[in-house]
């Protein structure tokens, strides 16, 4: 459309299969730098977008940037500019820029040493994050909760150097987190989406399940995190796509004894994220079109994108190989497990959520028996979740310390036996025979108790048998109401509208904004 040669190098022709003519010339090379000059210097390009490969690609940015200087070659980073992109993927100078801005982050610090991260880590007090640097997906990041764990962690996970620190970050239990997709042109900042996950902070992103537009998220924390997009896009200064990433947590607000919600900034990614496909779906704004024109010169003014008004709900669902990967355990957490992603689409929440479960191959039961094992400092929390599933006439089964809680609460609750008490009828025989319809099992935190060994198995069975389960509380209370919703379609198909018709009634609601 902008009357430029597009030519693409990407190192799996599968991600381009399908968009055989997206470009004029497509080059299937390994991401690495002697390659990626090898192509420049046969093409002999204006200039390289970076922002559109994921990780791989933006850290190519500055050594590539550095390499063309030398050479004195004509062609150039395009979009934001190398400098920018090391301030944001630099631990020490983003956190500086964001001291500057009053943004809250989290605690955090580097250690080289195991003794280094022990003393980082009882500074900034447990739990904490701890995870390799330069590392993608999340790989062999994990939440810490004592000494102990830290030591087996830096034994047994990790090799800490001096080239490659272990970092260690606060971990913020009992937070909401958001991504935001934005494009920026150095002066104005459109932003493509809001999205609340499902989970609650501790699962990586790319494992969560999320919601455009946010459910639960309050109108003043909404606005704080528009005006933290706008601060951290144009101090960046982005020229295209940006994705950042927050956590919400209430805190105690003083005097008055009540709680208010912190927004603390995450990490910002000065590139396109897995998420925007699902924003572009969900919204109708091509964000990755959007942003490749910011790149090359084009105004957002100029362009005349809006943001959106969503009438509607987009839920996106991960999916998970387990099936395919034996001994694999499903629980989630701060490594990511996911190897792609659907959406349910809707006009309310319960329904959206439903067809994305649907999609991802975990379909939700309208009927049957749920069986309910969770970690004890879980039980008060799933609590009402069981008592709804019991009024829409599920039967309960559990194992018997969830039991016992669920039964002082005034529920009707079926005992069975844990793995470890080898007795009869079990978990697993339960799940072999076909009698349990929904699982709700979150791990326990002791690395070596029984229960978390049978939930192990457990998991491992469910998965073999396809049964859906539910491994958060929060997705528990998201899946009853999806349930509720299913419930009251009697049997029929879920009902079907186009994308174009979502984002037509998304423009509607602006023009008459």
């Amino acid at each position: 459309e902008e009357g430029a040669v597009a030519i693409i190098v990407n190192n799996n022709p599968e991600t381009v299969s399908t968009d055989f003519d997206i470009s004029n010339r497509l080059y299937f090379e390994p991401l690495l730098l002697e390659d990626v000059l090898n192509i420049i210097e046969e093409e002999k390009p204006d200039g390289v977008i970076v922002q559109f490969g994921g990780q791989t690609s933006i850290n190519l940015a500055v050594p590539l940037a550095r390499a063309l200087a030398r050479r004195r070659s004509r062609t150039r980073i395009l979009g934001t500019p190398p400098e920018f992109i090391d301030l944001a993927e630099d631990r020490r100078k983003f956190a500086a820029l964001m001291r500057r801005m009053r943004i809250p982050q989290p605690p955090g610090a580097s250690g080289y040493s195991f003794e280094e991260v022990r003393e980082a880590a009882a500074r900034i007090g447990y739990p904490v994050l701890v995870r390799p640097s330069y590392v993608l997906g999340g790989r062999a990041m994990m939440v810490v909760h004592n000494e102990d764990e830290l030591r087996d962690y830096v034994r047994d996970a990790v090799r800490v150097s001096k080239k490659h620190p272990l970092l260690v970050d606060q971990f913020l239990g009992r937070a909401i987190e958001i991504d935001v997709d934005a494009v920026c042109d150095g002066k104005e900042v459109l932003i493509g989406a809001i999205m609340e996950h499902v989970e609650e902070a501790g699962v990586h992103s790319g494992d969560s399940t999320t919601v455009i537009p946010p459910q639960n998220i309050p109108a003043e924390v909404l606005k704080t995190l528009e005006e933290y997009t706008r601060k951290i896009a144009l101090g960046l200064d982005t020229r295209g796509l940006i994705n950042i990433q927050y956590a919400v947590r209430h805190v105690h607000g003083g005097r008055d004894g009540k709680q208010k919600p912190i927004v603390y900034v995450l990490e910002a990614n000065p590139r396109s994220s897995r998420t925007v496909p699902y924003v572009a779906k969900a919204t109708g704004i091509p964000l990755a079109k959007v942003a490749a024109k910011v790149a090359i010169g084009r105004k957002l003014a100029d362009l005349k994108v809006q943001r959106p008004s969503i009438r509607h709900v987009a839920v996106k669902a991960p999916v998970f190989p387990f099936l395919k990967l034996p001994g694999v355990d499903s629980v989630l957490g701060p490594e990511m497990k996911s190897t792609g992603e659907v959406m349910g689409i809707a006009d309310d929440y319960p329904l959206a959520y439903a067809k994305a479960m649907e999609a991802a191959g975990n379909p939700l039961p309208t009927e049957g028996t749920v069986f309910i094992s969770v970690a004890r400092e879980d039980r008060s929390r799933v609590l009402d979740s069981v008592k709804k599933l019991g009024q829409l006439g599920f039967k309960l089964v559990a194992t018997e310390g969830t039991a016992n809680d669920l039964r002082a609460a005034g529920l009707e609750v079926t005992t069975v036996y844990k793995l470890s008490e080898r007795k009869s009828p079990d978990a697993i025989d339960l799940l072999r025979r076909g009698e349990i319809d929904l699982i709700i099992n979150t791990p326990s935190r002791d690395l070596e108790a029984p229960q978390k060994r049978d939930g192990f198995q457990m998991r491992r069975v469910a998965v073999e048998c396809q049964i859906p389960f539910l491994a958060t509380i929060e997705a528990a209370q998201v899946a009853v109401g999806a349930i509720a919703a299913k419930r009251q379609l009697a049997g029929k198909p879920f009902p079907v509208r186009s994308l174009q018709d979502y984002a037509a009634a998304g423009k509607k609601a602006v023009a008459a904004r």
